[in-house]
């Protein structure tokens, strides 16, 4: 067990108590099934139109659009409320409103209902986002937070990346309704192995007493912590540039370089350099600490962005496939090793409050994401210049906020705070 862990969460007889493997395969499912969720239902669209006869196909859009509203902003809801009753009373209780929207989602008889059992399915879904980061924050601090941190994010990004994928299997062999069914059976699971297994790792001092003043209070400590505010909008511009390949490179890969149904291969090749980066980034970030990789990995970011875009400049906005595709897989690979240590290093500060910190963090990083992802997809041309402007505009905009936030320095160690605000235990 790591010295980082809660005293409140071992030796105590009839206990759950997860060992460090375990432990991680929770927490980063609970983002998982849920992130699926996202984008697993995109290869329904077409059997979706059919079926409830929808004229305009990009309606079809909300089914995603509604999801992620539910999602974004009941985060909100579970962190305070975690504070108060405890991080697996409210995880199941999210994961009870996620398990009825699949159940809805299932048995919706048109688009109306099925956007509404959608919404629903966010609601739940936020959750896991949300009680994923502060149960590690609770048992972890530093260095093995980031570690944990690092594989349960890489989850988090790369799950949608390839749900598509995952969810044409699951159309081919039982239809739509599959999907949802996949959903619920995977929800059921979860939930199942969360309540014989996971502990209750918000030490009882920690607790705090259901008062919406108090709650406000720990807001303003969340809002006004420069640390925190500082890496959580680096975390937002970096989940922008996931979010901006993720809804440009059907077009890209389609459209600009003409792949054709070469596209899922295409676009797993380049997605699974997040997947590297996460287990390059947990193997590294014990010895490294948080802030040397992610400072290093913006930096060269940074770099790499403006040849890509030179390099699109000089092509007319088409330059070599492989050229290009390189290019985005080691983006992807830098992006996996500075974004789990932001969002790390933004919750690092906050201690009994993680719960409503892990709330805000999450909802302004996923608006922000969305956003910055947006505005580079509506900009597509039929060329890669949107999208590499809009990596490189991101990437210097996160390392300003870096520079800001640090006080003008980079790649230095801090003091960590260990979990539930104790005494300092190591750098970062």
């Amino acid at each position: 067990m790591d010295t980082g862990q809660q005293e409140t969460s071992r030796g105590q007889p009839g206990r759950p108590n997860p060992g460090f493997a375990e432990f991680v395969t929770i927490t980063a499912l609970m983002m998982g099934v849920t992130a699926f969720a996202v984008d697993g239902i995109l290869p329904a669209f077409p059997i979706l139109g059919r079926d409830f006869d929808v004229a305009d196909p990009n309606r079809l859009q909300l089914v995603v659009y509604v999801y992620m509203l539910g999602f974004g902003f009941a985060q909100l809801i579970y962190g305070p409320a975690s504070d108060v009753f405890g991080r697996r009373r409210a995880y199941l209780a999210g994961l009870g409103i996620f398990l009825l929207g699949c159940v809805l989602s299932l048995f919706a008889t048109d688009l109306n209902t099925l956007l509404a059992a959608r919404f629903v399915q966010g609601i739940g879904a936020a959750s896991g986002r949300v009680l994923s980061v502060a149960i590690v924050r609770d048992r972890f601090a530093g260095r093995e937070m980031a570690r944990v941190m690092s594989i349960n994010m890489g989850i988090f990004i790369t799950v949608p990346i390839f749900a598509p994928a995952i969810g044409s299997v699951i159309l081919l062999a039982s239809g739509r309704q599959g999907l949802f069914v996949a959903m619920l059976l995977a929800g059921l699971a979860l939930g199942f192995w969360f309540l014989r297994r996971m502990p209750e790792t918000l030490a009882p001092e920690h607790k705090m007493p259901f008062s919406a003043a108090r709650i406000l209070r720990a807001m303003g400590t969340v809002a006004t912590n420069r640390i925190t505010v500082g890496y959580a909008t680096a975390v937002g511009l970096m989940f922008g540039c996931v979010m901006a390949m993720v809804g440009s490179s059907q077009q890209i890969f389609t459209e600009t370089f003409g792949l054709g149904h070469l596209f899922p291969l295409a676009f797993a090749l380049v997605a699974s350099a997040q997947g590297v980066a996460a287990i390059v980034n947990s193997a590294l970030v014990g010895r490294f600490g948080m802030r040397r990789i992610s400072h290093l990995s913006v930096v060269v970011l940074t770099t790499l962005g403006l040849l890509q875009l030179i390099f699109a400049w000089s092509f007319d906005g088409r330059p070599p496939l492989l050229l290009f595709g390189l290019i985005l897989a080691c983006s992807q690979f830098l992006l996996g090793l500075a974004f789990p240590n932001f969002n790390a290093l933004a919750m690092e500060p906050l201690g009994r409050v993680a719960g409503t910190g892990s709330s805000l963090v999450g909802v302004y990083t996923t608006v922000m994401g969305s956003l910055c992802g947006l505005a580079i997809g509506a900009a597509f041309d039929g060329t890669v210049l949107p999208i590499t402007a809009g990596y490189l505009a991101l990437t210097i905009a996160a390392l300003a906020v870096i520079l800001v936030t640090e006080r003008g320095r980079l790649f230095g160690a801090h003091h960590s705070a260990a979990p539930g605000g104790s005494p300092p235990t190591g750098g970062t």
